[in-house]
């Protein structure tokens, strides 16, 4: 009897089975989404909220890029255009601030009600725009619970051999631990656009030329000083000042800077938005970075010795006694000239350039509060901030992303530029709205003719009234990929990107990606192929503000 049970078993296994056991590294859903921004997320939520399956797989080990990693002071610019997803978060931001516990460093009175182009704290709407990092990464971490969404992070794309075309549709994503992620549609919610790239989608690094599409605010801006982030009265660039013989300060370039309107493949600068505190059970003292050099701020003693002083300038306020710091005035966080191979950098070299941006702004933070180049009453200033000792806490207090303002963009369907912007184009298949300023940080410093110093780069165009957002522009040539989405390196000149980064943004993209890839697949067709006013339906009826009409 045992050896007929025996002889069974074996026969099952043999001829019952007919499927190889599946592969533990192997993944498989609907829609597949590459990045840990706030995109990423939001076009997961939705599209779990329309029955499909998803994957995110996220390079990031902490959600929600730049909306969690410092970026706390919000540029909405006109908030009735944020909708949807966009907006839910920060209704869930403006739930946290309503309990007493969440004011730990500070009473809610205390810190008042100044926002970024809308009150901090609108009562009326319930919505809160200005919040601590953590906060925001929790919001995120509570959308993935809550909508069960599987989640893989730490896991990066496989740039030299990770991605499985069939035709001209990506079939399968590899990362570098081995794991492989199957999908119908992908979506590339990364402020890099690894996959769009190794999909060979096209895209573009830099400023274009004024002249490609017939842009003003598009190339080099020699000559154009908006925002006062530039020198004000006349620096000496030269080490012993007036003898060009004698070198160049630190972080000024030599090279020729270009003639307005020209193209070139240079990048508006990065920079960590940092957490700072003046609660003194709460600040950490600037640490002094192992590779300090204070000769790196020479070129700042001198603007100091001119008399500027504005260093404080961009230290907004979010609760709890806290700081979104942002770069500010002509020498400040703004790594400038220092980030433009990032885009194309292998893995290794972009840790090279964060790390090179991480010591150079501490070095800056330390500086100003230790250096007696430092005007005295900045330094007792800057004695009583700190990093928040609350924040970043498995990061040393710092933050864990670092600002990418800016790497590749696609190429797509259709460019978004800044007559689109600026409202003298029409936009006839609207996804969302944008309204911020069209705003570029300095791309270099150089050295002028007259032998002084200057920064060069910094945009500030404001458009009268929102504009729309085309479909467009999320979507590649139908001819060079049919399954891929793209909410974050959008098709757009660079200073029509200036307006469109912006993280509430983001995430109304990535909603409306999230969209077209379900209503796509219940309907078995492309993307490209999708009716646009099916997609505007159901985008309007999960609440995305899609014209202000």
């Amino acid at each position: 009897m045992i050896k007929i049970v025996k002889i069974i078993v074996i026969l099952f296994m043999v001829f019952g089975c007919s499927k190889r056991p599946k592969d533990i590294n192997s993944h498989e859903a609907d829609v597949i989404i590459y990045g840990g921004t706030s995109a990423a997320i939001s076009a997961a939520v939705q599209v779990t909220r329309m029955g499909k399956t998803v994957i995110v797989v996220s390079p990031d080990i902490h959600l929600g890029g730049m909306s969690s990693g410092g970026l706390g002071y919000t540029d909405t610019g006109n908030k009735e255009v944020i909708g949807g997803i966009s907006r839910e978060f920060y209704h869930r931001i403006y739930q946290h601030y309503q309990e007493e516990a969440s004011w730990s460093w500070q009473n809610k009175i205390e810190y008042g009600n100044v926002g970024q182009g809308t009150p901090a704290i609108d009562g009326e709407n319930r919505t809160m725009w200005i919040f601590e990092p953590h906060v925001a990464e929790k919001v995120f971490e509570d959308l993935v619970n809550e909508n069960s969404i599987a989640l893989y992070r730490d896991e990066w794309l496989d740039r030299s051999n990770g991605i499985i075309m069939e035709k001209n549709a990506i079939k399968s994503i590899k990362t570098l631990s081995g794991k492989e992620f199957f999908g119908k549609i992908f979506i590339d919610a990364t402020y890099e656009g690894d996959l769009m790239a190794e999909a060979n989608v096209s895209y573009h690094i830099g400023r274009e030329a004024n002249s490609v599409y017939n842009e003003k605010w598009d190339g080099v801006q020699v000559g154009v000083l908006h925002h006062g982030h530039h020198m004000i009265k006349d620096i000496d660039p030269y080490v012993k000042p007036g003898d060009p013989q004698s070198g160049v300060l630190p972080k000024i370039s030599t090279e020729n800077p270009g003639t307005y309107g020209e193209g070139d493949s240079k990048l508006q600068a990065y920079c960590f938005r940092m957490c700072l505190s003046n609660h003194p059970e709460n600040r950490v003292p600037f640490p002094k970075p192992e590779q300090y050099d204070s000769y790196q701020y020479e070129l700042l003693a001198r603007i100091f010795d001119s008399g500027w002083r504005e260093v404080f300038n961009k230290f907004d306020a979010i609760p709890n006694r806290k700081t979104d710091t942002n770069n500010h005035g002509p020498f400040s966080t703004d790594n400038i000239g220092m980030n433009y191979d990032y885009p194309e950098a292998s893995y290794e070299r972009r840790k090279e350039i964060i790390k090179e941006h991480e010591d150079y702004q501490k070095g800056l933070m330390y500086f100003l509060a230790n250096d007696e180049k430092v005007p005295v009453e900045i330094r007792e200033q800057m004695a009583q901030w700190g990093l928040a000792a609350d924040e970043f806490k498995d990061n040393g207090n710092w933050p864990h992303q670092i600002y990418v303002r800016e790497a590749r963009r696609m190429i797509g369907e259709s460019v978004m530029t800044e007559h689109e912007v600026l409202g003298t184009s029409p936009v006839s298949r609207s996804i969302g709205m944008g309204s911020y300023t069209m705003d570029s940080h300095n791309v270099q410093r150089y050295i002028k003719p007259d032998g002084f110093v200057q920064n060069e780069g910094d945009i500030g165009v404001h458009p009268e009234k929102p504009y729309q957002i085309e479909l467009g522009s999320i979507l590649p040539k139908q001819a060079e990929c049919t399954n891929l989405i793209v909410p974050v390196c959008v098709s757009s000149s660079h200073i029509a990107y200036g307006s469109i980064r912006m993280e509430p943004v983001f995430m109304i993209l990535g909603q409306s990606a999230g969209t077209l890839a379900c209503l796509s697949l219940e309907k078995g067709i492309k993307i490209h192929d999708l009716a646009y006013n099916e997609l505007q339906q159901v985008l309007i009826k999960d609440g995305q503000v899609l014209s202000l009409d």
